[in-house]
């Protein structure tokens, strides 16, 4: 009902002002007859037939009522803006009106014509214009307001005219946010006709539509193209000063889950115009479906993503253990969010929650057992916590992503680093082997690889540690003699850049171009491996289902991408252009700052030149030294003795002496250490 009064609100406000005063004026005269009926059949309890006795009072009231009316001004007032003074003038033009019907058919008295209709018609015109006026003023008037608001809002085409693109629009269609006036196709079969009341243009007439049209957005719903074709789109679209969003994949439209809030701005993924390999089943749901699965750092950006992964391979467990309260608590809220949709989704029995664990199970008739998340609050260097976790639970796996990664922070506190990122290491890998786990994955990067900075460092000394670890155990294995009995299989994954994690730079970008610049930079030629987080997590997962004891896994990330390349694209697909030389009146300028602490130019994922092919084309082996264990434990103990004193220049030492490859910054810019320094030179 309201969209249909909406409808004929829009259209009465289009019609032209003569016609509209017209309109009013056929109705008051029309409320006078109507009045004149009513006012009989109220004195006579009957109603009468339009003849006789009737016409004449009938006919006095509009010859009354309409001069006096017009003389008012009534009809040159706007309904929909009429206030109080407007309302005064109606009540004094109806109240002279009154006065002069009831003097004609009350006082004077015409034959037919009982007295009281001469009292009672003016009050019931009074109530009905004055009705008619403030609908009037409601109706009209909001509908008014919401198409100068709809009229002033951004302009925006559709580029697709298939099912997705028909979903859009229809959502759309009371969008507060933005206006679809069209769509743009490739089907040449499709330009000139109408969908939805909405046009479909040539996305090659898109240069004469901007002149016409103001278009500032264009969405593209194409949820199941090619990464190559929408890459294609994106670049046609490029020299056209329009933002350019999109919709989410083909799953979500599916659900029905199109609307306004699911176009989002583009992704790096949007713009790496590589597509994400689809994952193997068994190599995914080896290590974790109905076995009990650890995560550490689960809040984080990896390790959420690993949680999310994990619960679709239906664990029987999973164990999320984390350091921060507020991160630990948002990943349990999703993921219980998760299980609850996938119960609605499968009409499973209701799921019981225990308040005072803070445990969530929930059964699915799909499942063999039923899912459990228990949420732990834990520090990775807290060898009692650690052990305690991993005896009472026993897990099969643990993914190991809890670390230090942000490298301009580690490089101001390199003996926290060490202490998170190596020792923390060192205290799951003890846990894990004392409680017999199955497999023990870490998540490592490719900043362990001929280190410049200590995150990079330490997360290659986690490595080695691991590696010796596994080296161990196969020793001790083949000098038993008995058969060799189930050890803790340790493997590593090295991977680059993640979109959308805690230190993701797009973010960043994105927040840059939304304030007006500038955008900064570290410097021109830096480049990138980047990867989409889920895709990042699934490769983990399949990886250390393929470790057979010190594996060092390497994700093959595609191509590495320029930044300055990548900020340009994202400027220009926001609607906006880069200022520089060749472009003073540009929008967005690019500021160069300068390499941060610690950080490199370009990144590498091997540390040797020959990698091992597996059973995933994304997934390869590499071939890392390390020392064995005896030789690395005694190392690790001077360097534990050098962290839990913060000498700085001792650790950094001691890292080059373990790390291989290793190469420091000159200067030592730990922020205790400095101010250290500075105190002392201040006191000399």
């Amino acid at each position: 009902m309201m969209r249909v009064a909406d409808s004929w609100a829009r259209r009465a406000l289009a019609l032209p002002r003569p016609v509209k005063r017209l309109g009013v004026l056929m109705l008051d005269a029309f409320l006078c007859v109507l009045t004149v009926w009513l006012a009989f059949y109220l004195r006579l309890d009957e109603w009468v037939s339009f003849s006789g006795p009737f016409i004449w009072p009938a006919l006095a009231s509009v010859v009354l009522a309409l001069p006096l009316f017009i003389t008012a001004g009534l009809y040159r007032a706007i309904f929909r803006y009429s206030g109080l003074s407007a309302m005064v003038a109606m009540a004094r033009a109806l109240v002279l009106y009154g006065v002069a019907f009831a003097a004609v058919f009350t006082l004077w008295g015409v034959e037919g014509v009982p007295r009281a209709v001469g009292l009672i018609q003016p009050m019931l015109m009074l109530l009905l214009v004055g009705g008619s006026r403030a609908a009037a003023r409601v109706w009209l008037g909001s509908s008014y307001q919401q198409k100068l608001r709809r009229a002033a809002l951004p302009q925006a085409f559709i580029y697709g005219a298939g099912g997705a693109g028909r979903q859009l629009a229809s959502a759309m269609v009371n969008s507060h946010e933005i206006r679809v006036v069209g769509f743009l196709d490739d089907d040449d079969r499709l330009h000139g006709h109408v969908l939805n009341g909405l046009p479909i243009h040539n996305p090659d007439d898109l240069d004469r539509l901007l002149n016409v049209i103001p278009v500032t957005d264009v969405m593209l719903a194409l949820p199941s193209v090619s990464r190559q074709r929408r890459n294609e789109i994106l670049n046609n679209l490029k020299p056209h000063k329009v933002a350019v969003r999109t919709l989410p994949g083909l799953s979500d439209i599916v659900m029905g889950k199109v609307s306004l809030s699911d176009v989002r701005e583009l992704d790096i993924d949007d713009l790496l115009g590589r597509e994400p390999v689809k994952p193997h089943g068994l190599l995914l749901n080896l290590n974790t479906f109905n076995k009990t699965v650890l995560v550490t750092g689960a809040g984080g950006s990896i390790g959420s993503e690993l949680c999310r992964q994990i619960l679709k391979t239906h664990p029987k467990q999973l164990l999320l253990v984390e350091m921060s309260e507020f991160a630990l608590y948002q990943i349990h809220h999703e993921l219980q969010a998760m299980l609850a949709r996938e119960r609605s989704s499968a009409q499973a029995p209701e799921h019981e929650a225990n308040a005072e664990a803070g445990t969530t199970v929930v059964g699915t008739d799909t499942q063999p057992s039923a899912v459990e998340i228990i949420p732990l609050l834990a520090s990775v260097c807290d060898a009692v916590r650690m052990h305690e976790i991993m005896d009472t639970w026993k897990p099969h796996t643990v993914y190991h992503a809890a670390a230090y990664k942000h490298v301009p922070l580690v490089e101001h506190n390199p003996a926290e680093g060490v202490r998170n990122n190596v020792w923390g290491t060192l205290t799951c890998a003890e846990a894990a082997l004392r409680s017999n786990v199955r497999n023990f994955v870490l998540v490592s990067t490719d900043k362990a690889v001929r280190p410049t900075n200590v995150m990079g460092a330490t997360k290659r000394l986690a490595e080695m540690v691991l590696q010796a670890l596994a080296a161990l155990n196969a020793t001790v294995n083949s000098q038993e003699d008995r058969p060799p009995t189930p050890r803790t299989v340790f493997s590593m994954v090295r991977f680059g850049n993640v979109l959308g994690s805690s230190g993701s730079v797009v973010p960043l970008f994105r927040e840059q171009i939304k304030n007006g610049g500038p955008i900064t930079l570290t410097h021109a030629d830096i480049t990138r491996y980047f990867m989409t987080i889920p895709e990042a997590a699934q490769l983990v997962i399949q990886a250390g289902a393929m470790g057979q004891g010190g594996d060092v896994f390497v994700l093959d990330m595609g191509q590495p991408v320029k930044i300055i390349d990548l900020t340009r694209r994202m400027v220009e697909l926001s609607g906006l252009t880069v200022r520089d030389a060749l472009n003073p009146d540009g929008d967005i300028e690019l500021t160069i700052t300068g390499l941060r602490p610690g950080e490199k130019l370009y990144e590498e994922l091997l540390i040797g030149d020959n990698p091992k092919p597996t059973h995933h084309q994304r997934i390869m082996k590499a071939h890392e030294q390390f020392l064995p264990w005896p030789q690395l434990q005694d190392k690790l103990s001077a360097l534990s003795i050098a962290m839990n004193e913060n000498n700085v220049p001792l650790i950094r030492v001691m890292l080059q002496q373990i790390v291989s490859g290793y190469q420091p910054s000159p200067d030592v810019v730990d922020w205790v250490h400095m101010e250290q320094e500075r105190r002392a030179l201040a006191n000399s």
